[in-house]
Order: C-alpha cells, then sequence, then structure tokens
C-alpha cells in the first residue's frame, strides 16, 4: 500500500495499522484520530466547500468522541458515530446560518418616502387647533367614529362634538388655503 503526504493538511500521513485493529478495546484514541481525521475532512469539505470549516466541524466530532471515550470506543463502528456527529454539525451550523440569513434579511431598512408636502401641511394645521377640537377632527375624520360615539368618549353632549367640529374645520380651511404666494414657493 503506498501512502502520500497530504501537503495541504500539513500532518504525516496516517498509520494503516490502526484501520487494520478489529478489536476496539485495544482502540486507542491517538490512532483512531490519526486513522480517520483527513478521511472525515475529504468528506465534509465536500459537502460543505469549506475547507477552514470542514476542519473545524470534523475537529469538533473528535472532541465529542474523545469526551466519551470509554462509550464510543465500545461501539461497533466508532468512526461510524464520529461521522455522524460532525455530518450533525455540519447540517445544524447550516440551519443555523439559514436562519440568520432569514433573519438579518427581515431586518433590513426600508426606505420609505418622506411625506408629502400636503401632509406635513395638514399635520402642522392640526397641531395648531386646540386639544378638544383636533380629537374631535382626528376621531371623527380619521377614525370614522360617529359623532354620539365621540360625545360618549369625550364626556359631552352631541352638540358640543358639533361645535368642536364646526369650528376645528374652519379653522384647518383657514390654515390650510393656499395663497398664490406660497403656491410660486412650491
Amino acid at each position: 500500500m503506498s501512502v502520500t503526504r497530504d501537503v495541504r493538511a500539513g500532518g504525516a500521513p496516517p498509520d494503516p495499522r490502526p484501520a487494520a485493529v478489529t478489536d476496539h478495546s485495544e482502540l486507542t484514541f491517538d490512532d483512531f484520530y490519526h486513522a480517520h481525521f483527513r478521511g472525515l475532512v475529504v468528506q465534509l469539505r465536500a459537502y460543505t466547500g469549506d475547507l477552514g470549516q470542514a476542519q473545524d466541524l470534523v475537529q469538533e466530532a473528535f472532541c465529542r468522541a474523545f469526551a466519551g471515550w470509554d462509550r464510543v470506543s465500545r461501539y461497533d463502528d466508532p468512526l461510524a458515530w464520529t461521522r455522524r456527529v460532525a455530518w450533525n454539525l455540519a447540517h445544524n451550523r447550516w440551519r443555523r446560518l439559514r436562519t440568520a440569513r432569514a433573519w438579518l434579511l427581515r431586518q433590513r431598512e426600508t426606505h420609505v418616502a418622506g411625506p408629502s408636502p400636503d401632509r406635513v401641511a395638514l399635520e402642522a394645521a392640526l397641531a395648531a387647533l386646540p386639544a378638544k377640537q383636533r380629537r374631535a377632527v382626528i376621531l371623527h375624520y380619521l377614525a370614522d367614529l360617529p359623532i354620539n360615539e365621540i360625545a360618549a368618549q369625550e364626556q359631552v353632549a352631541e352638540g358640543t362634538v358639533k361645535s368642536w367640529l364646526h369650528r376645528g374645520r374652519a379653522a384647518l380651511a383657514a390654515s390650510l388655503r393656499e395663497t398664490p404666494e406660497e403656491a410660486h414657493d412650491v
């Protein structure tokens, strides 16, 4: 069997003897690691498309195998367990990235056109009204409440609400009336 050195991985070639060990009780973690690390990295690199990420995922899988080596080494195929852990880590990372990307896309700033000059003028005119007239106009024309509901909410007579609406409309008409000079400035 001919073994070549993988220059990109930067390590010595694996010893072919650990792969031939069939009695898992004799299998040491070091032998297991050196025999299978590169193969798993190749698989995960093909899956993720990123060598660095593949190395990180396989390293994490081997860390988990090492933490439970007493249990893992007794499995029929410790490599299958380690491979499954590495693939699960890759899949979970992909899922987290997909979720984060979707969240970021929802957080995009939307550019909304500024208010029109008419809206600015209306808001300024409404702000100039006395509070009671402003509430009556907003509730009647923007909230579409009938006069009797506004009267009940404000705890006044319906005639009072009608008076507020009349005065509010007159004040709005006067402040929104466009003079010839204002029309030329726009």
